[in-house]
């Protein structure tokens, strides 16, 4: 049985207590609903992977409510103080050296020397992470490699069952996930998200690195593997005229006929808020085939276009 519980005082207490149990409890972010549970404690990181049906060498991004608790985990260079007082809070993660005291169970970095973290700006996210008082694990509230949840009705419609509850904080602004920034090894861009890539570059000084240093095999940072947020449906991509019987999801004025449209006036910001959305909407539409407009690839197109990609992906 899976609660649905409302972001009430009432009803953020009653979170922070099932968390401190042990259990699990989804929640909304800005960017997309995250499955919360106890960062320091291995049997609720592991009962994550368990009700995910997530590989366990794919790390997880710990949950902060301000930079200050997140210094108590990482190791914070000047790069990394700049970005994070810009940025956060806000659809960003890092991903910098982990202290060696950090307290964090091993499972939550898959064993590596580094952690992931993110300072979410939903205020549903603010007053959990502050009535629960501590560090909370929390990849994407589905089945890994399906569809990201964005409402409370798609966290329940993956796991109902498998977690003890879900705060409803209705939908999520963004709707995709935080854009990741590796400072390891130089800045390397780990996964475009939330958070153009072009800001990161303009508050660093610097262009980002990409690609090299990612092993799907063994990622560095959550959202790398090759197939991920996948509907049922096969997804093609870059499609002006789709074939009979699929369902197309438009973008901008010039897509007349298509059963969705992410923008109809080309809005990336609107378009990214609606991706996962439309995403489950198309899936349950369809009869096996689901198509999409080309997107542009500036901005968040980026990261739209990245999860496209590892959608239509093979499986």
């Amino acid at each position: 049985m899976t609660d649905l519980i409302p972001p009430t005082p009432e009803g953020l207490t009653r979170a922070a207590a099932l968390l401190a149990d042990g259990a699990l409890v989804a929640f909304p972010t800005e960017t997309v609903y995250g499955l919360g549970g106890d960062a320091r404690s291995d049997i609720a990181v592991a009962r994550i992977f368990e009700a995910k049906g997530r590989p366990r060498f794919n790390p997880l991004i710990v949950h902060l409510p301000d930079v200050q608790a997140a210094r108590r985990y990482a190791v914070f260079d000047d790069r990394a103080e700049r970005v994070a007082a810009a940025f956060w809070p806000g659809p960003l993660t890092l991903v910098l050296p982990l202290r060696p005291d950090a307290g964090l169970s091993p499972l939550v970095t898959a064993g590596l020397p580094s952690v992931a973290l993110r300072v979410p700006a939903h205020p549903v996210a603010q007053a959990l992470l502050r009535a629960f008082g501590g560090p909370l694990a929390a990849p994407s509230a589905n089945p890994s490699g399906r569809i990201s949840p964005t409402r409370a009705e798609h966290v329940v419609e993956g796991l109902a069952g498998r977690i003890a509850a879900v705060v409803d904080g209705g939908a999520c602004a963004v709707g995709v996930e935080s854009t990741i920034l590796g400072l390891t090894d130089g800045a390397r861009l780990l996964r475009p998200g939330g958070l153009p890539a072009e800001a990161l570059e303009d508050c660093l000084g610097e262009p980002l690195l990409t690609g090299a240093g990612t092993d799907p095999e063994r990622p560095t940072a959550p959202g790398q593997l090759a197939s991920h947020y996948a509907p049922a449906a096969r997804v093609a991509l870059n499609v002006t005229a789709p074939a009979p019987g699929t369902v197309w999801i438009g973008f901008g004025p010039g897509c007349a006929g298509a059963a969705l449209n992410l923008s109809e006036s080309g809005d990336l910001v609107e378009a990214a808020a609606n991706l996962f959305h439309f995403l489950h909407r198309a899936d349950a539409m369809s009869d096996g085939a689901i198509a999409f407009a080309p997107i542009p690839e500036h901005g968040l197109g980026r990261a739209i276009n990245d999860r496209l990609r590892r959608a239509a992906a093979p499986r």
